[in-house]
């Protein structure tokens, strides 16, 4: 049968705030010392009192502040649940609801002041950009080997001409139907290459003696949608991310 001995309820939501962060960092802050002192005895030789604590490194503090043989084992803590479970039974005039919204406020502030005082906030901001970064690279990759496996039908020669994944989407999107490349696009060609002429003149031979088939309209108008969005996708990754997570 458990009794209530003692009951003493914080001051207000900041009291309860700071007792709880000293709890979860093993701290035995003013508040608990008194009350602990207040009703338990300073024990004996032979005394059988033991206190049941939750926390381990609470349970550490309170056995070497003040000498109270502590317990945190597994038959602590179903103790414990029980007397939360039966706590608006144990303290008269408590409302069940009223617990419920006490202690869901107090989990509220408390996971708030975490977030907050995080030390690591700046670091787990870098992590995230780095994981943002290393899917933007697997999904440009996959995207552009789609791009490259369907405009290949069309002009095949020009994926051995251009290795590099954005540029063959950016050449891809340029050129479209490979008989419309003609001596005038060069030069806009070859600055999409880097100022590479002579690459240029290259791709512009390929597609004239080219043995890939011809490509319907609705076809290229995919490939050409596709290509916009792998760009779009790659110009992201290469300059809106920060420059921490990019080295």
């Amino acid at each position: 049968m458990v009794t209530l001995v003692s009951f003493s309820p914080f001051k207000s939501a900041a009291d309860a705030l700071e007792n709880i962060n000293d709890v979860s960092e093993g701290l035995l802050n003013d508040h608990l010392r008194s009350l602990l002192e207040l009703n338990l005895s300073k024990p004996k030789k032979g005394s059988k009192i033991v206190l049941a604590v939750s926390d381990a490194a609470l349970a550490n503090a309170i056995s070497e502040s003040l000498a109270i043989k502590c317990d945190a084992s597994d038959t602590s803590q179903e103790v414990l649940r029980g007397i939360r479970f039966h706590a608006p039974k144990l303290l008269k005039g408590l409302d069940a609801t009223d617990l419920i919204k006490a202690q869901l406020g107090l989990g509220h502030s408390y996971s708030r002041a975490k977030l907050k005082f995080n030390v690591n906030r700046v670091d787990n901001m870098i992590i995230q950009a780095i994981a943002l970064l290393d899917q933007l690279d697997k999904d440009v990759n996959l995207f552009v080997m789609r791009i490259r496996e369907w405009y290949g039908y069309h002009f095949p020669e020009l994926v051995k001409l251009v290795p590099d994944n954005y540029q063959y989407a950016r050449i891809a999107q340029f050129i479209g139907d490979k008989d419309t490349l003609t001596e005038e696009k060069l030069p806009e060609l070859t600055t999409l290459l880097g100022d590479d002429s002579t690459l240029a003149q290259n791709i512009l031979d390929a597609s004239r003696g080219s043995m890939g088939s011809s490509i319907s309209e609705i076809d290229m108008l995919n490939i050409s949608a596709f290509a916009v969005r792998v760009v779009s996708i790659a110009g992201y990754r290469n300059t809106s991310l920060p420059t921490s997570a990019r080295k």
